[in-house]
């Protein structure tokens, strides 16, 4: 008798077994394999950054050979870069004895003196990318 009851048993462990290993199967089918799947990395193309320049003198109102600070600001230039001071003469843009370097941080700082008397119209330039007009008046 403990033959039959040790082989029914086994018989009954094993059956459960095989439906709990067929549920098993059944629920891991029925999961998505989302945790499988590789992750598709799309590659985007680096946009650069649209060139600009901002510009600020330190000062509104100065005398004839005053120096004075123009200082600011660029974006999408090369640090080491050159940007020069522009006047505006008889309606043309004409280049100034001053210049400077971009910094690491994009930034700029330049040293100035004017001679022309009265109302000056200056701008920041480096290549085709120039700054907003800005004034400073010379007495």
């Amino acid at each position: 008798m403990i033959s039959k009851r040790r082989s029914l048993r086994l018989a009954v462990v094993g059956v459960f077994g095989a439906a709990s290993l067929a549920l098993t199967g059944t629920a891991m089918a029925a999961t998505p394999a989302a945790h499988n799947a590789t992750p598709v990395v799309v590659a985007q193309k680096a946009v650069p950054a649209k060139a600009g320049i901002t510009a600020k003198p330190s000062v509104s109102l100065v005398h004839a050979w005053q120096l004075f600070r123009v200082t600011g600001q660029t974006t999408g230039l090369k640090a080491s870069s050159e940007v020069t001071l522009q006047q505006k003469q008889h309606g043309k843009w004409v280049s100034l004895p001053a210049s400077t370097s971009i910094s690491r941080d994009g930034s700029y700082s330049l040293g100035v003196k004017l001679g022309l008397k009265g109302k000056n119209d200056l701008r920041i330039v480096s290549g085709t990318t120039a700054s907003p007009v800005f004034n400073v008046t010379v007495r």
